[in-house]
């Protein structure tokens, strides 16, 4: 499924607007697995790359490469990052056959898989991906009890020469929040519309723990680091 098929063009100017400050995580991610990595490599993959934002930063200080199943987003992070390897694949059943010292998947990106197996099949990915003394770090996207069902929300962005509006109402389909968005996009050419339907799964503590421990890692907890949310952080042990 090609999530961002059509708003991939616009996702950088609408997270910009809700604030959020790459270049600032970026040093806490490096920073916490300079902490925990116990391998003697720089090799670091980000899952669910994106737009490459965040490895636009890391690639300061990791040989970097990117991995996300949105032709798109691939695209935007290619040409912001023109050096760096980019892979086509989906994050739960990826094989480059090749292992990281760390691997990362951030901006709640690990929600997008589809069910409680397969998010563990993801991570167990992660694990094998990893060589001994490699850190995973996974940024959660939000949990059960915090998604609120029926909630109106908007984002807008104003730049020159394009106007941009994404809206939704949040809906719940039992552990998976439902996000149907709505695009109005106004450039000189015409005001376009089009929508988009993202599912994500909505994760407890338990999972994220079940789910690191089976894969073999070491688990770590680095609290409220990025957006005042955790971060789990494992470390896949030597031998």
């Amino acid at each position: 499924m090609i999530t961002f098929s059509r708003s991939a063009l616009y996702y950088d100017a609408l997270v910009a607007a809700g604030g959020k400050d790459y270049a600032r995580e970026s040093v806490l991610i490096g920073d916490l697995i300079d902490r925990y990595k116990r391998s003697p490599g720089r090799a670091l993959l980000d899952v669910g790359c994106g737009t490459g934002r965040h490895l636009e930063h890391l690639r300061q200080r990791f040989e970097c490469e990117g991995l996300d199943i949105d032709r798109g987003m691939l695209s935007v992070a290619a040409e912001r990052c023109p050096n760096a390897p980019f892979h086509l694949a989906d994050m739960i059943a990826f094989n480059l056959g090749k292992r990281f010292d760390a691997i990362v998947c951030l901006f709640g990106s690990i929600a997008y898989t589809p069910n409680v197996q397969r998010f563990e099949q993801t991570i167990a990915g992660f694990a094998r991906h990893l060589v001994p003394g490699g850190v995973a770090i996974v940024e959660p996207w939000l949990r059960p009890d915090e998604w609120e069902e029926g909630r109106v929300s908007a984002r807008f962005a104003d730049l020159p020469d394009v106007k941009i509006a994404r809206m939704h109402v949040g809906r719940r389909d039992e552990n998976v929040a439902i996000l149907n968005f709505h695009f109005m996009v106004a450039m000189r050419d015409g005001v376009r519309t089009f929508e988009e339907t993202h599912r994500l799964m909505l994760l407890s503590d338990e999972h994220y723990q079940t789910a690191f421990l089976r894969a073999g890692f070491e688990l770590r907890h680095g609290r409220s680091v990025l957006d005042g949310r955790d971060l789990y952080v494992g470390v896949l042990p030597h031998g």
